[in-house]
């Protein structure tokens, strides 16, 4: 059986592609599971070739190492020519530790563990992500607010940033009713990940401005206000200053100086605005 495409994915590095075509939101499960389950002219599964390029993590390696074990857990104890099983393909070719972990699970344990549990444990960027997505797709902003709240700020960042702008479309094409909520999200968003503002999508080559002002999402004109902001500006504007700007005075006083900045959250701002925050 000639290479398949997955396997020349995989092969070549190029794992943003892999994951696209094994995503249950592009494919469907069964085909992802076939594809899978597919092997190369060599009788390799997808996953002896993955454990071969690991050695550099980046959330979508470890996002493709979940869904190749989700859909195909017996590859995990199938041997290639040389006997060798992944993990034993994995530790010679020095993977990273990440997907080391992800290999030395039995087909048992992952099946017990389920999908959206193994992500969680070896993909938690890419985990998140897709919880943000449901949030706000949901409009259940106090979800994300709390979430931001509790997690550590790199955490919020690598996820802020993962897949670009896609999550900023995704407030984007949400936003019809205004609420404070929606609009203090959309700035803690574009304040850890300022580029966001101007990454197109790579599917239909628009900004998360260019995507809200479409007839079909028409946002409300308070977050458009924000989505015309640009990069340079965030970064050299002081989050509370931001708050002041996009936000009523009220809401700022009440809900982000009394229930969001905590001591624990005005640290984290602290972290990264420095002695601005103080001077606001």
């Amino acid at each position: 059986m000639p290479r398949t495409h997955l396997h020349s994915l995989i092969e070549d590095g190029n794992f943003p592609a892999a994951r696209v075509h094994i995503g249950t939101d592009t494919v469907g499960v069964e085909d992802s599971v076939r594809i899978c389950k597919e092997l190369d002219e060599s009788g390799r599964t997808t996953l002896a070739v993955f454990a071969g390029k690991a050695q550099r993590h980046s959330h979508i390696l470890a996002s493709v190492g979940v869904s190749l074990v989700q859909f195909n857990p017996e590859a995990l104890t199938t041997l290639n020519e040389g006997g060798k099983t992944p993990l034993d393909i994995a530790c010679g070719s020095e993977a990273c530790a990440e997907i080391i972990g992800l290999l030395s699970l039995t087909p048992e344990e992952t099946r017990s563990l389920g999908g959206k549990e193994m992500r969680r444990l070896y993909a938690p960027v890419a985990y998140w992500w897709g919880e943000m997505v449901t949030w706000i797709k949901s409009r259940s902003y106090a979800d994300c607010h709390k979430w931001i709240d509790e997690h550590d700020d790199e955490l919020v960042r690598e996820v802020l940033k993962y897949r670009n702008s896609e999550l900023l479309l995704g407030v984007a094409g949400h936003s019809q009713i205004y609420t404070e909520s929606l609009v203090f999200l959309a700035l803690r968003m574009v304040n850890r990940n300022p580029l966001s503002l101007s990454d197109k999508d790579t599917k239909y080559a628009e900004t998360a401005l260019q995507w809200a002002q479409l007839p079909q999402f028409n946002a409300c004109k308070e977050i458009v206000k924000v989505l015309r902001l640009t990069p340079t500006f965030i970064s050299r504007t002081p989050f509370p200053t931001l708050l002041r700007q996009h936000l009523p005075k009220q809401f700022v006083d009440e809900e982000v100086l009394g229930t969001y900045n905590t001591a624990c959250t005005f640290i984290k701002h602290r972290k990264y605005d420095k002695a601005e925050a103080g001077r606001n």
